[in-house]
């Protein structure tokens, strides 16, 4: 069998495409300001995961700027060997200190991140513990690690006690768990984790990909939502959501970071952060801290989102954060009322099976602090009349 008969057999792209809904891989002409312009037309962009609308602040746009001037373009080479600039240690200082953590350590994306400090914190004869709803980023670092991955049901906190109960007391563990999860909107119930991880001896990691910026008073994510931030041993974040840009970091105790400093594979054999990423983030870091009146717009569009849509009769799950889904089920239907949306000026996200679980499509929307009123009247305007076409709401 030749290898590539896979791909000359994958015909449901170009199907898509053939009939007129192929939703992925649209390219956007412009993106700012919760609008986007696409195929020559603006639509209202309730898909992107910039919540705090840093892309175009022009703070962080003019940090970017200076560092390319600086530094030049890129930095050629791994942190380990020449690709380590003062700047990447600044914003490491500056992190580890927002987060309230020893120390911290940043790679040039958020899925390297997952990938290598779980791979190289989970040894043979370990266990990885997730949620079963966990970003694929976590399932990958699972698989790449040599040890055991134990999966539970979503936010089941019986579950995971039972899972934990299973595994030999002495065996290394490591529980990972999303912050908020990116498909549902809802929000892991750490408190109760924390328990059940100090009961079984395992270490604790969260991924706030989509919490930092976003929960807590401060904006440090779902630790300081629940006022559990000290009790927290790894968390890990992006830098393409909040923070406008592109990267990831994990911050925790000094000698865990210094560990992965030197052992994780995907951090030393990875050209480092470009120059413009680096005070891309660092800017973004000094506007989340000094201006809250984002986050606090960002919630209020938020909520008023949260109550049109459960007010129209739509099914938006356990969702309590700016990532609200749609759910609708069948896989076709939702790709309709997203067509139909689009046409009429309202960009979303189509998500299916197996990026979420079967027969719970949905359409996956989240909100920015430069969204206003005046747009989500108009979303809701047109959820609720191509909702009815569809026959998802009455």
């Amino acid at each position: 069998m030749d290898i590539f008969e896979k791909c000359w057999d994958f015909k449901d792209a170009q199907n898509a495409r053939d009939e007129g809904w192929y939703p992925y891989f649209i390219p956007i002409t412009e993106n700012r300001d919760g609008q986007a312009i696409v195929d020559g037309v603006e639509r209202i962009m309730i898909g992107s995961n910039n919540y705090l609308g840093l892309t175009y602040h022009p703070k962080v746009l003019k940090a970017a700027k200076n560092a390319t001037d600086t530094y030049g373009s890129g930095c050629t080479g791994s942190r380990f060997l020449n690709g380590t600039l003062d700047m990447h240690e600044e914003l490491e200082s500056k992190l580890a200190t927002f987060m309230n953590k020893e120390a911290a350590l940043v790679y040039s994306t958020g899925y390297q991140t997952n990938l290598g400090v779980i791979s190289t914190l989970v040894s043979k004869d370990d266990y990885v513990i997730m949620d079963k709803l966990n970003h694929a980023s976590i399932v990958d670092g699972g698989l790449l690690a040599f040890g055991d991955i134990i999966r539970y049901q979503h936010n089941d906190m019986e579950d995971l006690d039972r899972v934990m109960s299973k595994l030999e007391q002495d065996a290394g563990k490591l529980i990972v768990v999303d912050g908020v999860f990116s498909m549902e909107g809802d929000i892991a119930p750490l408190p109760d984790i924390i328990e059940i991880a100090r009961k079984y001896n395992a270490r604790l990691m969260v991924d706030d990909a989509h919490s930092i910026g976003v929960l807590g008073e401060h904006g440090r994510g779902t630790a300081e939502h629940w006022n559990v931030e000290d009790q927290i041993d790894l968390v890990m974040g992006t830098f393409s959501k909040s923070f406008a840009c592109v990267g990831g970091f994990v911050a925790g105790s000094s000698e865990v970071i210094d560990f992965l400093q030197h052992k994780s594979r995907s951090l030393i054999f990875s050209a480092s952060m470009t120059p413009s990423s680096v005070a891309t983030v660092l800017a973004a870091l000094e506007v989340i801290q000094k201006e809250p009146e984002r986050r606090d717009h960002l919630w209020e569009i938020s909520r008023y989102m949260q109550e049109g849509y459960n007010k129209l009769g739509f099914n938006t799950g356990d969702s309590e954060t700016p990532v609200i889904p749609v759910i609708i089920g069948d896989n076709m239907k939702t790709f309709g009322f997203w067509r139909a949306l689009y046409q009429d000026g309202v960009y979303s996200n189509p998500v299916v099976s197996p990026a979420v679980p079967e027969k719970s499509s949905r359409l996956r929307t989240s909100y920015m602090a430069t969204h206003t009123f005046e747009q989500m009247d108009m979303v809701l305007n047109k959820f609720e009349e191509h909702g009815k076409q569809f026959g998802i709401i009455a």
